[in-house]
């Protein structure tokens, strides 16, 4: 199954940049001009409808703490 992916420009260089859907609201440093951008929602049609932003953490790094009862 192919992932899918959507083009978008940088807002400082408007360089094109194209990535996987599931990359949506991180941030990433545009190839271009080196300044950090988010990375936007994608076009509806993707199967995505809205993606909020990451505050700080990544869901890759970010481990909950568990509360003990």
């Amino acid at each position: 199954m192919e992932t899918p992916e959507f083009k978008f420009f940088c807002s400082h260089c408007d360089q094109p940049l194209k990535c996987e859907v599931r990359f949506a609201g991180r941030q990433i440093q545009c190839p271009g001009c080196k300044h950090l951008i988010r990375i936007p929602n994608p076009p509806a049609g993707l199967g995505f409808t809205h993606v909020s932003p990451e505050s700080g953490r990544t869901w890759d790094t970010h481990v909950p703490t568990h509360r003990k009862p």
